[in-house]
């Protein structure tokens, strides 16, 4: 199978998702959120249990850094819903056949939503980040991975305040 259509399928499809979060308005400047909450309940209905957890919780922690200053008080809810996660074999090298254009990345796809008080989305954020897999470090030392996650969930949560209006 010749990889070109793929690759052709793949661009159409980052092409898709910048459109829609380019659709997405941003905040008003200065909004505030009465909480953040991560839902990993796609993770969990994969049977990713324990992963889903690490997901939820490195992701929890990134959100709470990265919005610091915008929670508390009676705004909106910040619904931040996982949908999947990849993290790519990685052994050491960032260039495919020794010709540049790195393949090894990892991916955290979600959704984020504003919810008012009475359960209703007011606005929608659909948002993939993609990272180096070597954002770990070196692919022998047994805490890569887990570096790894972390690096992503900040990068997600980053993006994620920028994608929103809120930098």
């Amino acid at each position: 199978m010749c990889a070109f259509p793929l690759r052709r399928l793949l661009a159409a499809a980052w092409l898709g998702l910048a459109a829609t979060a380019a659709g997405a308005d941003p905040l008003p400047p200065d909004t505030r959120f009465s909480a953040i909450r991560v839902d990993v309940g796609p993770l969990r209905a994969r049977g990713l249990g324990p992963f889903a957890t690490a997901v939820q919780d490195d992701l929890q922690a990134a959100l709470a850094r990265t919005f610091a200053g915008r929670v508390g008080g009676p705004g909106p809810a910040l619904v931040v819903r996982v949908t999947g996660v990849s993290l790519n074999a990685y052994a050491g090298s960032e260039s495919r056949f020794g010709r540049g254009g790195a393949m090894n990345s990892d991916y955290l796809d979600g959704e984020a939503l504003v919810v008012g008080r009475r359960g209703e989305v007011l606005a929608r954020h659909p948002q993939l980040s993609a990272n180096p897999a070597s954002s770990g470090g070196a692919w022998y030392d047994p805490a890569s991975e887990r570096r790894r996650l972390v690096s992503l969930t900040e990068h997600y949560a980053w993006w994620l305040r920028r994608g929103l209006g809120l930098d």
